[in-house]
């Protein structure tokens, strides 16, 4: 993620959501500022404790809204463990903490327990923030709140270039954040991430106002703030790269074990799973049901690994050519809602078309106010509806909603459309 500030504030507001504000500021064509470094500079990264208390009490002391953001090293370490923390507050400045070094951030998160957070994407972050006690109880998320305005790009980047006239440098996002010591210029990218993020929140406040859908926003930045922690995928290994292509059930069972072996190693390793075998070997060995591991060197994927390895490898596969019928795993995973909307013709005509009627009113709607059609209403949701329909009536969709989980802004506006389609009206 990302940020860029410098008395930000008075650059004119540049949407797609309606008319700028006119503010006597710069053209909203002025070429955009290049923002290259800190204001207060890199600040030291902080990586013991009594360093970090200082930290506490500073941020405790700072007033308004806290910038905060997390480096995860996604594709080089296992799992989402957060690297690196940034934040900004007013009187405070930066800082930047380290989590592995400080592996317990519980007193910054509870120094901070009554401030408004302010995050860019911030399901993304909250996961790993909340593994080192880092928990907001309100936030301000500035993609979504791009999102509800009806920018085209919400991009870290791309909002504060387009919202403040400033330009971050992007060349350091997907790097290895586990690195130690980190290198100048990842820290200087990391301090800039919060550097404009309070200026970025308040500038989209003033435009979801005007635009009527501030109350909005602040609904679901509550429903982000208050929900529990996402639930462990059942059965993770079904979302190996190339699934599609494995079909028959003992074919499923080496894609199993051979997900599980690498996930064991992997995290045994600390590396991503990725690093240690690919998908694509995965599935080319479930294809080819190997014999031996000669027959395994053969394949994509394998044929640069020792003894060792392919031995382990072949193991994995040899458990799932042994299983019995009954412990082979079922081709598809249970379904629990509606199926997928390209079998309703035939399974239920009815609901096909009402779906094809809601879905039509939803994107209408949503192309009125200037907002995706997944952030109005999820579109699990209108399947849902559609799928098992509620009477016909305000009350019951209304009801329907709220139980899918829709806020209240959500239900108000989309009940009515909804309401319309069920009962064959259109929208």
């Amino acid at each position: 993620m990302t940020d860029a500030q410098e008395t930000a504030a008075d650059m004119p507001l540049r949407t797609t959501g309606g008319t700028p504000p006119d503010d006597g500021g710069s053209p909203a064509t002025a070429a955009p500022t290049p923002l290259l470094e800190p204001r207060e500079g890199i600040p030291p990264v902080i990586a013991d404790e009594a360093t970090l208390a200082e930290v506490i009490a500073a941020f405790t002391a700072g007033s308004g809204p806290v910038a905060v953001d997390a480096e995860r090293a996604s594709g080089y370490r296992y799992g989402q463990r957060a690297y690196l923390v940034q934040l900004r507050r007013e009187g405070a400045g930066s800082a930047l903490v380290d989590p592995v070094a400080c592996p317990d951030l519980s007193g910054l998160g509870e120094a901070l327990s009554g401030v408004e957070w302010v995050l860019h994407a911030a399901t993304q972050d909250l996961p790993c923030l909340r593994e080192i006690g880092m928990r907001p109880g309100r936030l301000f998320d500035t993609e979504l709140a791009g999102r509800l305005a009806g920018f085209p790009r919400v991009g870290l980047g791309a909002m504060v270039e387009n919202v403040l006239g400033f330009v971050l440098e992007k060349g350091h996002s997907a790097v290895d954040w586990s690195t130690r010591p980190l290198p100048e210029p990842w820290l200087r990218y990391a301090a800039l991430d919060v550097e404009l993020l309070v200026d970025l929140r308040d500038a989209l406040e003033k435009e979801l106002d005007r635009q009527g859908k501030l109350e909005w926003a602040l609904q679901e930045f509550d429903a982000i703030a208050s929900a529990p922690p996402t639930e462990p995928r059942k059965d993770p290994w079904r979302r190996t790269s190339g699934m599609h292509k494995v079909r028959r059930r003992r074919q499923l069972a080496v894609v199993r074990e051979l997900w599980q072996a690498r996930d064991r190693i992997a995290q045994r390793r600390d590396v991503s799973p990725g690093k240690v075998l690919g998908d694509a070997a995965i599935v080319e060995a479930a294809l080819t049901l190997p014999a031996n591991v000669h027959a395994l060197t053969a394949l994509n994927g394998f044929g640069r690994m020792n003894r060792r390895q392919l031995e382990q490898w072949q193991a994995a596969v040899d458990r799932a050519k042994a299983l019995p019928e009954s412990g082979l795993p079922q081709p598809g995973q249970p379904v629990t809602g509606p199926p997928p909307p390209r079998a309703w013709a035939d399974k239920d005509p009815a609901a096909a078309a009402r779906l094809s009627a809601a879905r039509s009113a939803v994107s209408a709607l949503a192309e009125r106010i200037t907002m995706p059609q997944e952030n109005l209403i999820a579109p699990d949701t209108v399947r849902r509806v559609c799928w098992e329909p509620p009477s016909a009536d305000v009350g019951a969709v209304a009801a329907a909603l709220v139980g899918y989980g829709a806020r209240p802004w959500q239900v108000e506006l989309v009940t009515p459309v909804l309401v319309k389609a069920l009962s064959g009206k259109g929208a």
